[in-house]
């Protein structure tokens, strides 16, 4: 750990906190072998959640749970996934790798293969002494890793939808798909629901019920208890009362529905996870009518996990656990609504690689602090062993954050980066304080395109200013500090892990 002092401090007490502080990190590290030293994890993960929340300045949203775990912890409003899609962003964080390393980029991918001996996040804790339990989805589903956890993973029982016409005509569809030689699981249904059913008949609110239960198991063992939440990933499925909190006429829409102006072609999709529902056109723009229909549920489904994240605080500190638990949220990448005139994730805009981040630390100072500084998912690994007093493996590629929880303001990274695969090209997106940048990169080859969005001027990405000649000199720094990496990118005088 790299300490900053500011300020002026003798230098008898500059050895004496020195000191103290090596000693307490020597003490953490001999003893974690045997057992922690310190805190319960609580780790929360929440599929497809881009900070569309009241702690990130949204006033139209409800989500009092995850408002008040801010409240209590530091928000990082600038936190970026690696790749803006479920199993390589949750590969990416889980092993404390960027997908480069563990060559993760899709979803059929396993990273044993490539990292057979790689030592995951919950692993390490369940190696000093954690009891490692995973609820729901936390890596993929189909991709789970059994070394990661004390017993096998648990995943709802319960359907997706709750309505029984719903669930009928899907179950009728993909027959047809079976007896016509298709694969069923390609089927989908309506891309919302809005049920009249109790939270506990959809499957966020029986993983919230399981919580609760292993919390109540557990409450007197060390735990590492990672709870994933399906919303609000597609279907739009909550229960009716929550749709009710967002009348449609309230709804709002994108405000920028066009591509950025001159975008490269291959920034942008064709939204094909959305277009699998059978309610949503194959081709072309959404109708104004089913794009707020999909905002709202987008809106409900949030709501309606930030509900169940209420019930399973509510317990920890019920059972007196909320001043002995490190509470961890992350959404694994961020979620376009309209915006560009994109649905879903797959992009390497702010939009799709931006996510919440929130931790609370028992007692920690500065509660209910924002930070601005840049963190990536690849941080959270390095930053719970610190935290917890556990040595740090070797090969992480992020760096703690436990001193910007300390001082939310001080300066830290230049850049946080992300990627995306394009066919044979792939896009590597550099935020800096500024600017965000993106090469399209074929092997050999110059970039199949260049974006460059200045965020003081056009935090939207609404223009792309790559090709504009005033700014060539700007795209040469960028270009210079992408090829350097993120090591490049670590504050001043803190070496790479």
């Amino acid at each position: 750990m790299t300490v900053r002092l500011r300020g002026e401090m003798g230098a008898a007490a500059l050895a004496v906190v020195l000191g103290a502080l090596l000693t307490a990190r020597a003490f953490c590290a001999a003893e974690a072998a045997r057992t922690p030293c310190t805190y319960n994890v609580l780790f929360v993960a929440v599929d497809d959640l881009r900070p569309q929340l009241g702690c990130y300045g949204v006033q139209d949203m409800r989500t009092p749970a995850m408002d008040a775990l801010a409240a209590r912890g530091t928000l990082f409003c600038r936190a970026y996934c690696q790749q803006a899609v479920c199993s390589p962003s949750r590969t990416s964080l889980l092993t404390g790798r960027r997908p480069d390393t563990t060559k993760v980029y899709d979803l059929q991918t396993h990273f044993r293969p490539q990292l057979p001996d790689v030592v995951t996040l919950p692993q390490h804790f369940k190696q000093h002494g954690y009891h490692a339990r995973s609820l729901s989805k936390i890596y993929h589903p189909g991709f789970d890793d059994p070394p990661s956890w004390s017993v096998p993973a648990w995943f709802p029982r319960v359907q997706q939808y709750g309505d029984p016409e719903d669930l009928a005509a899907l179950a009728k569809a993909r027959a047809k798909a079976r007896a016509e030689g298709r694969n069923p699981r390609d089927v989908r249904g309506r891309s919302w629901e809005a049920p009249d059913v109790a939270d506990d008949a959809l499957p966020d609110g029986e993983t919230a019920s399981k919580a609760i239960e292993v919390l109540r198991e557990f409450k007197d063992k060390r735990f590492f208890l990672a709870v994933g939440f399906l919303k609000p990933h597609l279907p739009f499925v909550a229960p009716k009362k929550y749709y009710d909190m967002y009348p449609p006429e309230k709804v709002k829409l994108a405000d920028n529905p066009n591509p950025p102006q001159d975008v490269p072609p291959i920034a942008l999709h064709n939204w094909q996870e959305l277009r699998a529902y059978s309610d949503i056109p194959k081709e072309g723009a959404l109708p104004k009518e089913k794009a707020g229909e999909l905002v709202r549920g987008y809106y409900a489904a949030t709501t309606y996990t930030d509900a169940q994240l209420g019930r399973v605080l509510a317990e920890l500190e019920a059972l007196g656990l909320k001043d002995n638990t490190i509470v961890v949220l992350w959404g694994d990448h961020g979620w376009h609504l309209g915006e560009h005139g994109l649905w879903c994730k797959h992009t390497n805009f702010e939009v799709a690689a931006r996510a919440p981040l929130l931790i609370s630390v028992p007692g920690q100072k500065n509660q209910g602090a924002k930070t601005m500084a840049l963190a990536e998912f690849v941080d959270i690994y390095p930053t719970l062993c610190e935290l917890c007093g556990l040595p740090t493996p070797s090969g992480l590629e992020g760096l703690s954050l436990a001193p910007v929880l300390n001082d939310p303001q001080r300066l830290w990274k230049t850049a946080a980066f992300s990627q995306y695969p394009r066919g044979r090209a792939m896009g590597y997106s550099m935020r800096t304080e500024q600017y965000r940048y993106t090469e399209w990169r074929q092997h050999g080859q110059e970039p199949a395109g260049v974006e460059l969005y200045d965020h003081k001027a056009d935090p939207a990405e609404n223009v792309n200013l790559a090709k504009r000649p005033e700014y060539a000199d700007t795209v040469a720094k960028l270009k210079a500090a992408l090829q350097a990496g993120w090591r490049a990118a670590l504050p001043d005088g803190i070496k790479a892990p």
